[in-house]
């Protein structure tokens, strides 16, 4: 078995990223992922301008009156004469500084004499106060996004503010996914003996379009090689990526690591992790293929702490690893074991500061703990956690995704 770190390396280096592109608009572009820079064609802002409503005038003239005649009205959005020496101009926060005037005093420190003249009451001013210089946020020919940054709302923001109104993109990845088992059953189905209803399946369904990805949802197959290999083939016709639940271990009704093996290679198999040991890596006839465990919280990990980096890579992402949070445990853990270990946990507010605590149950097949749960805590090998020791918390919904 590889540890969790050589497996995460060696998953991520196999990852080749998408050389698919398209333009899209802007008002389609949320949550993608850059294909190309954006450089800026224009100064943010195009001109000096007043960060407030006020009077502009020049300093040297301030060294010598307070009481100035009003010679123009600058409202924003227009273009303002060159202000008369000796005198104010009435501006308005966003308009054009005028030639002769490099200083703006805002209005609370003035006082109105009549309607065209004002006394200026401030105690202090100085040389270019209330004044946004040209380009102080964005300077002419700067790449102010990089290609691989996954597009959030401010970004759509920023490249709006310097007139784009498309951007060229990865296009999204095809995922196929199917879920393996006789003993699976449907939502809406009666209960059976022996039976359980399909969660991973629907817990994928909503993992890999949450990651912006499209989704092909084959359903259930029933537990034969044949029907394995079918929509194995079906799957790896359909997408760019394959990723299947159940049927990974060694029991004689665990299909995948023998039907891989037919179609394509199987290059990773087995994992010193707990919960998900058995995630195997490979490919189907050339198609890259990720079998995720069975169990629900082993397939809900294993997505996430695996499946979630590599896929983000071929999507060209350039932010695949989620950093963690290093947060006081408030729990114990005296069990040390061999594998590394990702138990479910909440962040809670104790002694007004945010501390780490875990769910009681960390069965693989204890699907409560996920909803319960905020993200994983880190048991490294071989290790204990005693209450108020570190330990590391990585979100189930990383902010930097």
């Amino acid at each position: 078995m590889k540890t969790f770190d050589e497996a995460l390396h060696f998953l991520i280096t196999q990852a080749t990223p998408t050389n698919q592109t398209e333009t899209i608009s802007i008002f389609d572009a949320l949550g993608r992922v850059l294909a190309k820079p954006i450089v800026s064609p224009v100064n943010v802002p195009p001109h000096d301008n007043s960060m407030m409503d006020g009077y502009a005038l020049h300093s040297f003239d301030l060294e010598h009156n307070t009481d100035f005649e009003v010679s123009q009205r600058i409202p924003a959005g227009t273009t303002p004469q060159v202000l008369k020496t000796g005198t104010a101009a009435r501006i308005f926060t966003g308009a054009p500084i005028p030639e002769g005037a490099n200083i703006v005093v805002m209005q609370e420190e003035t006082e109105v004499l009549s309607d065209d003249y004002i006394k200026i009451t401030a105690k202090s001013t100085k040389l270019g106060q209330n004044i946004r210089v040209i380009g102080e946020d964005i300077q002419e020919n700067a790449t102010i996004l990089k290609p691989g940054h996954k597009l959030r709302p401010q970004d759509l923001g920023l490249i709006t503010s310097i007139g784009f109104d498309k951007v060229t993109v990865y296009q999204p990845l095809t995922i196929a996914t199917f879920t393996t088992g006789d003993e699976l059953l449907e939502p809406g189905e009666v209960a059976q003996p022996g039976k359980i209803y399909n969660a991973n399946r629907y817990v994928l369904a909503g993992l890999v379009p949450q990651l912006g990805f499209k989704l092909v949802d084959l359903g259930r197959v029933e537990d034969t090689i044949e029907a394995t290999i079918e929509a194995m083939k079906k799957a790896a016709s359909l997408a760019d990526v394959v990723i299947t639940t159940g049927g990974v271990s060694v029991g004689e009704e665990d299909h995948i690591k023998p039907a891989i093996e037919q179609l394509g290679s199987l290059d990773m198999w087995k994992v010193k992790m707990k919960p998900g040991k058995p995630i195997a890596y490979g490919d189907i006839q050339g198609t890259p293929f990720i079998g995720l465990p069975g169990n629900p919280v082993s397939a809900f990990a294993t997505f996430n702490l695996f499946a979630r980096p590599y896929l983000l890579k071929m999507q060209g992402s350039n932010v695949l690893k989620a950093k963690p949070i290093w947060l006081e445990a408030d729990f114990e853990w005296l069990k040390s074991g061999f594998r590394r270990e990702f138990a479910r946990a909440k962040l809670i507010n104790k002694n007004q500061k945010s501390v780490v605590e875990i769910y009681p149950n960390q069965g693989s097949g204890v699907l409560t703990s996920t909803v319960w749960a905020d993200g994983f805590v880190v048991i490294p090998e071989e290790t204990q956690v005693h209450k108020g020791d570190k330990v590391a918390f990585y979100p189930f919904n990383p902010v930097d995704e």
